[in-house]
């Protein structure tokens, strides 16, 4: 539904509030919508059309359930598109609509801006569109429960994906063995026959042979070093069949347009509440909406013990930023001052603060923004502190307040969105084209039940026995399946 005019005049004043202040986005095209169609939108990614799913039935119905509870309930809803939608929920007073379009806008300058976007298919909404024309024929042509059954198993392995692997660039060029014996490789003094004993002794050339035998295997190891985008290496290897590689390309394009959300979730988050924030403080709130827009402001940046909220954390990192740059709190100068009170009151008046969150805007995601400006002081004023299940007393209780232990802790949770970092390191494995992976363990642990799940699924794309390498607990374990049941198995881990 188009907006009314009232709104539409709302829309009109805040972009140009937005645009005064710097921002820059996309056409962005507002839809009123009521809670059940919001609902529904939201149940399918923030996407109008998408493949048929029991999954987003499910969505459907918690969301609703919570709703109708008084549990949540969705202000906005936009998506990163050009143009971009914004869907906006009938209910919401006028003050509220106002509020999320500022919001809104704040996203939309994001996703066109931060590098962590640049990648993503801008047009993505007609692209799910046609994904789900091309899932429902396919379901015409193979029967709804087999296409249904295999994106299932797409679905359960659609993580296993390199968030990175957009922004490199890699050779597809094949080793080509020099030679196809060893011992031509091997590389013989000329002698006379007399000498020949002593100038190429016996034992030298054997070793050399088993050296150039072994640099030819790992040569021709496959893939030749650890492969991270594991749906990749399905869709090129794995005995599909053309709809199979179909649908699984699609879900792995998906996965790979929504991954930047999640390497930016509080970067994004808080830009938008600073950007709604500050429109709505400096120009578009009237004196009869600062009650509400306090109440309702707060109740979306308030700090919710035992848990980090991205939009507090978001907002009140971009202000401390702006902060320290605007006063010149940053630099050798200021680092090496070791007068506490000097520190403090430190501020040269260099007003670079907005230029420099619209450089951190562009450049960073939350693992270097988290890294790069949470210090002692941001921490001790937010009152962060680690937290941990005590079981004596049967509670969470805080374990830490060092400023160092809960940066670490952030960034623990935030690497690869906080899920286990696994690659494809043999597709031959055992030379009976089993295929092997491996589990970066950083600390975080696989679950064993759920591992075993997610290798039968494997199994299904692969058709072969599937392993992983894992540890636990410092011991090496390997996962494998075989078609027909799991096992589990102590082995000496790799380096």
């Amino acid at each position: 539904m188009n907006l009314t005019a009232d709104l539409r005049a709302i829309q009109e004043e805040v972009e140009g509030y937005a645009r005064e202040f710097g921002l820059d986005f996309f056409e962005t095209i507002f839809e009123l919508v009521d809670c059940d169609e919001l609902n529904g939108i939201a149940a399918y990614g923030g996407f109008p059309t998408r493949y048929p799913h029991w999954r987003f039935g499910m969505e459907f119905d918690s969301l609703q359930k919570s709703y109708a509870y008084g549990l949540s309930k969705i202000y906005e809803l936009v998506i990163n598109n050009d143009p971009c939608y914004a869907y906006l929920m009938k209910s919401n007073a006028t003050m509220d609509q106002k509020m999320v379009m500022a919001h809104v806008y704040g996203h939309c300058d994001f996703f066109k801006n931060n590098m962590c976007f640049s990648k993503t298919n801008r047009k993505m909404m007609d692209q799910m569109a046609n994904h789900g024309s091309r899932i429902r024929r396919y379901m015409e042509q193979h029967g709804v429960e087999n296409v249904e059954r295999f994106v299932d198993v797409c679905l359960s392995i659609d993580n296993l994906i390199d968030q990175h692997g957009e922004f490199i660039a890699r050779s597809n060029q094949s080793y080509q063995p020099k030679s196809d014996s060893p011992s031509e490789g091997v590389r013989r003094l000329r002698s006379k026959d007399y000498m020949e004993s002593f100038i190429n002794p016996p034992e030298f050339i054997e070793a050399e042979k088993a050296r150039l035998t072994a640099v030819a295997q790992e040569e021709r190891h496959f893939p030749r070093e650890p492969y991270r985008d594991v749906l990749l290496f399905l869709i090129e290897h794995a005995p599909l069949a053309r709809w199979q590689r179909d649908i699984l390309s699609m879900l792995r394009e998906e996965a790979y347009y929504f991954a930047p959300q999640g390497q930016t979730k509080i970067m994004n988050e808080g830009w938008a509440s600073y950007w709604h924030s500050t429109i709505m403080t400096k120009r578009a709130l009237r004196d009869s909406e600062v009650v509400d827009y306090a109440d309702h402001h707060s109740g979306t940046v308030h700090a919710r013990p035992g848990q980090i909220n991205p939009y507090k954390v978001g907002i009140e990192l971009f202000r401390d930023i702006e902060d320290r740059w605007n006063k010149g709190k940053f630099g050798r100068e200021f680092e090496d001052c070791d007068d506490l009170e000097t520190k403090r009151n430190w501020n040269r008046d260099l007003g670079l603060g907005r230029e420099k969150i619209f450089e951190v805007r562009r450049i960073y995601n939350d693992i270097t923004f988290i890294d790069e400006f949470l210090t002692e002081e941001f921490a001790e004023q937010q009152q962060l502190f680690v937290f941990q299940f005590n079981p004596r007393t049967g509670r969470h209780e805080i374990a830490d307040r060092d400023w160092q232990r809960v940066k670490r802790e952030l960034l623990f949770g935030l690497t690869n969105f906080g899920q286990p970092i696994i690659s494809v390191v043999d597709a031959n494995h055992a030379n009976r084209g089993e295929l092997y992976l491996r589990h970066q363990w950083e600390g975080i642990d696989i679950q064993f039940d759920w591992a075993v799940e997610t290798l039968r699924n494997l199994h299904q794309v692969w058709t072969r026995p599937v392993h992983i390498e894992t540890k636990e607990e410092g011991k090496g374990r390997l996962l494998s399946f075989d078609g027909e049941k799991g096992s589990i198995q102590e082995i000496t881990p790799a380096d």
